[in-house]
């Protein structure tokens, strides 16, 4: 007999994905794909606009009806997996219900909200920090298993959260095929007039949480800009020109408004690109669990500046250029070596596209397979 396997996926249709609902949606994408096999999926989401994922012949998706985020995880979510009689409950995106009588495994990203210094975001985000640092240590005692993204989240999560070593499972994110360099003189160019970019940027990703570092960027960035006669412009994406503003006029820093381009959110389908055409992604954050961007970056032949810390040597390897990401003056330096070294960076260029093909989201989704059938009692 089939066994049913419930997959939590919350904000999965919500039209502005990042990092957890990119993950989860590659891994379901996988598993879809995939020859039906001894499991049936229900994937559950939290209706919203964007519907980007469709049932198949042993798969199927429900949006439950919308509510505040806690109540659909610790009520409605539990409800529904009973009424379908799951045997196993996935809950994709560190948290889950804490009542729920099914076996579960529980994606634990990282644990970087219960360390001190985790309120320093927006409010949306300090209230989500706060929600999961009131739940994941409950959930993951309860959890039959815990998967994480790297041996050092792994370490972070047995030492924070006092779970068995045997309990917490590495399995790493993968990589899509989209994400390689271009070729292609005239797509790189017809991509750059849509969005309106230069010929040449450094990217980053701005974000307004603290360990982001889009502070960092921005003193390494004003400091490049007075040290060189032609400097290149610098093309955030992924937050606003205002939540850009606030960070600086927080810091009293005086932005060089003609020399930093902004292309808020991006569509996922357009990254390879964006990433491809720029000369530099500076990705110096001072915590990750996993940091997708990095092997992003590095498939389409960017090299990245990041910082020595947390997950990021683990995935890095020896292919991105390591910084004290806490330090704005050594991410100064190291934009500087890079733009005058050319073996430098051509080394990096080269290593990069070799460490990228160490990750794919295939393996990702076999790797996880096998931890449902261990907490199922099938191998």
């Amino acid at each position: 007999m089939k066994k049913i396997i419930a997959i939590e996926a919350q904000r999965l249709f919500r039209p502005k994905k990042h990092g957890m609902e990119i993950v989860a949606l590659e891994i379901l994408n996988q598993l879809k794909s995939a020859v039906p096999g001894i499991f049936i999926y229900h994937i559950l989401v939290k209706a919203d606009t964007d519907e980007c994922l469709t049932n198949g012949n042993h798969f199927k998706v429900t949006a439950l009806p919308a509510k505040p985020y806690p109540f659909w995880e610790q009520f409605t979510l539990p409800a529904f997996v009973k009424k379908i009689k799951a045997d196993l409950l996935h809950c994709c995106s560190n948290t889950a219900p804490l009542f729920s009588k099914i076996p579960m495994v529980i994606t634990i990203h990282d644990v970087i909200y219960m360390q001190p210094g985790g309120f320093k975001g927006s409010a949306y985000q300090n209230f989500g920090n706060l929600y999961r640092k009131w739940v994941v240590p409950k959930a993951a005692k309860k959890a039959k298993a815990i998967i994480t993204v790297s041996e050092f989240a792994k370490k972070e999560i047995i030492h924070t959260l006092h779970l068995p070593e045997d309990k917490v499972h590495v399995v790493y994110n993968g990589l899509h095929s989209m994400y390689k360099p271009c070729t292609d003189v005239q797509v790189s160019a017809d991509f750059r007039k849509k969005y309106q970019l230069p010929e040449k940027y450094l990217l980053h990703f701005g974000n307004s949480a603290a360990r982001k570092n889009t502070l960092g960027v921005l003193k390494a960035f004003l400091h490049y800009c007075r040290q060189s006669a032609h400097p290149l412009p610098l093309v955030i994406s992924g937050c606003q020109k205002e939540t850009i503003e606030a960070i600086a006029q927080r810091e009293h820093l005086v932005l060089p408004q003609n020399q930093i381009i902004y292309t808020g959110y991006m569509e996922a389908a357009a990254l390879p690109l964006l990433y491809a055409n720029a000369v530099l992604f500076l990705y110096p954050s001072l915590a990750e669990g996993f940091g997708l961007p990095l092997i992003e970056s590095m498939a389409c032949g960017t090299p990245v500046i990041t910082g020595n810390n947390s997950s990021l040597p683990e995935v890095g390897a020896d292919a991105a250029y390591f910084v004290d990401a806490s330090n704005s003056n050594e991410i100064f330096l190291a934009i500087n070596r890079l733009l005058t070294d050319s073996e430098l960076y051509n080394q990096l260029k080269k290593k990069g596209l070799n460490n990228a093909t160490r990750f794919s989201w295939e393996k990702t989704a076999r790797q996880t397979l096998e931890i449902y059938k261990r907490v199922l009692n099938m191998i």
